[in-house]
């Protein structure tokens, strides 16, 4: 038998379990959150066709109207179409979230799997640099990597990525202990197998469990940072819209043009607990433990 058939088959053809979609479509939760954000993704990809008006026609006359049949989420202070910045503003924090979060991905798995696999003194340095980063909270070092380069789109990826690095190496370190002891990776071992082979052949297929649940979760989080920093002015830099500079903006005008910080205080929540519960109902089927108690309810 060789090495790669020791490896461990998938879960629902090892056992005969439910496969993992069906336990998802099994829940409504997961299902509504999915829906609705795919609504998000499809209008925040499509936001500059769907968008009626540009998102800086300022139109002074109908400065603060609200929401009409013309004007779906009213007009700010300019007299600009708050429906189309708020499409707009999802476009790119969407974007500035998923790029962020593939760099945290990347480097933290790489730093947490090595560590996890290798152990010893490459286990120790690289896990003393993750728990430096981890001292600091998770915007204040947004804040100063942003303080030190231009305010910006790229810059605000790569502070939100860099804070959200450490979570991702903790994660792939945890599970890549639990899986270097599996009889297959020692196996390899033993056969003189090299240890890149092991960690792209064993090693990261059996940790992906969790880094899809983290991932998930940290898109959440990373939208919310991102709204953060514009609403500090260090994020996405005007005229070009984002929820967190609207907000910003919406603060002088609360008593007199509520839709101006009602919706895009909206788009966040929305985003950010559909990211969540969707986060949720993978852990649910991908974790050994959830996903055996909901195989017992359901065969009841």
């Amino acid at each position: 038998m060789s090495v790669d058939q020791l490896s461990s088959p998938t879960p629902a053809a090892a056992s005969g379990r439910t496969p993992a979609w069906r336990l998802l479509l099994a829940n409504p939760v997961t299902v509504t959150s999915s829906a609705v954000l795919l609504v998000i993704i499809v209008a925040s990809v499509f936001s500059g066709i769907l968008a009626p008006y540009g998102i800086n026609d300022i139109d002074v006359a109908n400065a603060l109207q609200p929401p009409s049949a013309a004007h779906w989420f009213g007009t700010d202070e300019l007299g600009r179409d708050i429906f189309s910045r708020v499409l707009v503003a999802g476009s790119t924090s969407l974007s500035i979230a998923v790029v962020a979060v593939l760099f945290a991905l990347v480097l933290g798995l790489a730093i947490g799997a090595v560590a996890g696999y290798r152990g010893g003194w490459a286990d120790a340095a690289l896990m003393r640099v993750v728990d430096v980063m981890f001292a600091f909270p998770v915007l204040l070092l947004a804040l100063a990597i942003v303080a030190i380069f231009q305010p910006g789109q790229l810059t605000t990826m790569i502070a939100i990525g860099v804070v959200y690095t450490p979570i991702f190496a903790r994660v792939a370190r945890a599970s890549a202990l639990s899986v270097r002891t599996s009889p297959f990776v020692q196996v390899s071992q033993t056969m003189g197998t090299p240890g890149w082979w092991i960690l792209f052949r064993h090693v990261l297929p059996n940790i992906s469990g969790p880094i899809v649940v983290q991932t998930s979760l940290s898109l959440a989080f990373a939208i919310l940072s991102e709204a953060a920093l514009s609403f500090l002015g260090l994020g996405i830099q005007p005229p070009a819209p984002s929820w967190g500079g609207m907000l910003f903006t919406a603060q002088g005008f609360l008593g007199q043009a509520w839709w101006m910080s009602v919706f895009p205080g909206a788009a966040i929540f929305v985003t950010a607990l559909a990211f969540n519960l969707v986060g949720d109902g993978l852990r649910d089927v991908l974790d050994p433990r959830q996903r055996s108690l909901i195989e017992a309810r359901r065969a009841r």
